[in-house]
């Protein structure tokens, strides 16, 4: 990971921010929530296309032969990435209790969210085994009060070491995956950086990710993988930015 080369894009995107056409911007944005919210979504199983999750998030339209617990999912997943894009931009830390409200909005309509589960758990096709409740609640607990110390990761990693031990310890029944991918582009924000969408293509890589950091403890593959959806981010709005200005931006 060239950290300091994400450091200067970052840096050059905010310089330029200010100066770039509020249309193209918005059009961005626009396109990102959507995408995040088919691909976060389908990661999990959901069916809606992308043109359908649009329908339904842009255009306010109902869509035929679909499950009211999918078009729940990516309204939902909207409104939690609308509120942790508030929260971050207020400064609020993340908290155990912001946590909650995140899986709360994502899981209205479709079950009580916020409450760590009372059961076991297997996720299928992994190598790793959730713990058991009485450990979970400890973990989860631990893992919040360590979060403002891990002052020994870099902006990125601090961003994928969140999503992945808070997915790691499994705390809900339902909607961890969606809940972590949130709760890592929560720390981004806060930081400066885009938030990211894995791609559903990517879902394999991504797992395997997950996997060596769950069974082996190694953070390196998704914090790569995190940092390269971060480059191509802020490339994309650079890019933007060249455009406008019409010349190449220095470093890139």
């Amino acid at each position: 990971m060239d950290y300091g080369k994400l450091l200067k894009m970052k840096g050059q995107l905010e310089e330029r921010r200010l100066h770039l056409p509020k249309e193209a911007l918005a059009s961005f944005d626009n396109s990102f929530n959507v995408e995040y919210a088919h691909n976060s979504t389908a990661i999990e199983g959901n069916t809606l296309t992308l043109i359908e999750t649009k329908a339904i998030l842009e255009d306010g339209i109902s869509v035929g032969g679909k499950t009211l617990r999918e078009i729940y999912e990516v309204a939902n997943h909207a409104k939690a990435f609308a509120f942790i894009q508030k929260c971050a931009k207020e400064g609020r830390p993340l908290t155990e209790g912001t946590s909650k409200d995140i899986h709360a909005i994502l899981m209205e309509n479709i079950l009580a969210g916020g409450i760590y589960r009372n059961v076991e758990v297997r996720i299928s096709g992994a190598g790793h085994k959730p713990p058991a409740p009485n450990e979970m609640y400890y973990q989860v607990k631990k893992f919040f009060a360590d979060l403002p110390g891990r002052t020994d990761l870099n902006a990125i990693e601090l961003a994928a070491w969140t999503h992945a031990e808070f997915v790691r310890i499994h705390p809900y029944v339902d909607g961890n995956g969606r809940a972590s991918r949130m709760l890592m582009n929560y720390q981004l924000l806060l930081h400066g950086f885009l938030p990211v969408s894995i791609a559903k293509e990517d879902r394999l890589e991504y797992f395997d990710a997950l996997e060596a950091y769950a069974v082996k403890g190694d953070l390196g593959p998704f914090a790569e993988m995190v940092a390269a959806l971060e480059e191509q981010r802020l490339g994309e709005y650079l890019s933007i930015a060249q455009e406008q200005e019409g010349g190449m931006v220095p470093g890139l």
